[in-house]
């Protein structure tokens, strides 16, 4: 089988973006997948996303509910499972 015929009728995925707004600057904008990191705890207070301000350099930290979990999981953004001591 050759790859044209492997890959016949696939459709080209255009990559996922995420629009988020920073609560420093004001800035609106689209991040990629790469640009976010999610950080899951064993709470909801444990449990948020970050990044980096494209417009003025701030970190940026926000809670994540399960939807936001759900979403930015299923975009491919990188996952850090925080585990309890207890």
């Amino acid at each position: 089988m050759t790859a044209a015929v492997a890959f016949a009728g696939m459709r080209r995925v255009s990559p996922v973006v995420f629009k988020a707004g920073c609560p420093e600057c004001r800035g609106r904008f689209e991040l990629a997948a790469s640009a976010l990191r999610l950080a899951i705890g064993a709470t909801s207070r444990t449990t948020f996303y970050s990044f980096t301000c494209p417009e003025c350099g701030t970190a940026v930290r926000k809670p994540a509910g399960e939807r936001v979990v759900e979403l930015l999981t299923g975009g491919g953004v990188r996952t850090l499972r925080l585990h309890s001591t207890v």
